[in-house]
């Protein structure tokens, strides 16, 4: 399973405006894509920073969407009124879904690097140590890790139930972080939280 993700700085006022082209537009384009199992789109309201992502089921199915990819990615763009910031593609490490997201899901997201090397180690740290600890946490719903096995950079996400739940968790994930980072010998690049504004996804259960 293979993932690639956009990030857009739009306009706040436009991120609605944005959604709405995920729904009417290009989720009717993204059945007829060979290899499509899965988008989401993440949103920021107080910054306008938003990330979309699109699942695949192999490499190859991914760079052969490249093409139409970019025209609906311009049009999200468009419709944000915003821009591409990024493009990164990712292989799906990790898809845990304990629960369906609900519709006042949040996501928090922890960018990491690690010496390419030791990819496998950090895979199996978040499979092993991480997931059964977030499972006991009130109002998880689901976790993914997404790695570049090529530079040791990864982006582990967790979802919850509501924006109480996500704030409610944050001393206890910190925790975890802090000890699962050190496990994975991983420096923490960034750590955010996003609004779920859209999810669609047919991925598997693959831990």
């Amino acid at each position: 399973m293979y993932a690639r993700s956009s990030t857009f700085a739009a306009q706040r006022s436009s991120i609605d405006r944005g959604i709405a082209y995920l729904h009417n537009t290009m989720m009717p384009n993204m059945p007829d894509l060979h290899g499509w199992v899965g988008m989401s789109l993440m949103v920021d309201r107080a910054t306008g920073r938003c990330i979309a992502t699109t699942a695949w089921e192999s490499e190859t199915a991914m760079h052969d969407s490249s093409m139409r990819i970019r025209s609906l990615r311009d049009g999200l763009a468009e419709a944000l009124n915003g821009s591409v910031d990024s493009i990164e593609e990712w292989e799906v490490a990790v898809m845990h879904r304990d629960h369906l997201a609900g519709a006042s899901a949040c996501t928090r997201c922890t960018w990491i690097q690690v010496d390419p090397a030791g990819v496998d180690l950090a895979i199996q740290t978040f499979k092993s140590g991480l997931l059964p600890e977030l499972e006991k946490i009130e109002g998880f719903r689901s976790a993914s890790l997404f790695v570049d096995r090529a530079t040791g950079r990864g982006v582990g996400s967790t979802v919850w139930s509501s924006r109480e739940e996500l704030d409610n968790s944050r001393p206890h994930v910190d925790r975890l972080r802090d000890a699962a980072t050190r496990v994975m010998r991983a420096e923490v690049l960034e750590v955010a939280e996003f609004r779920l504004g859209f999810a669609h996804l047919r991925v598997p259960e693959l831990v």
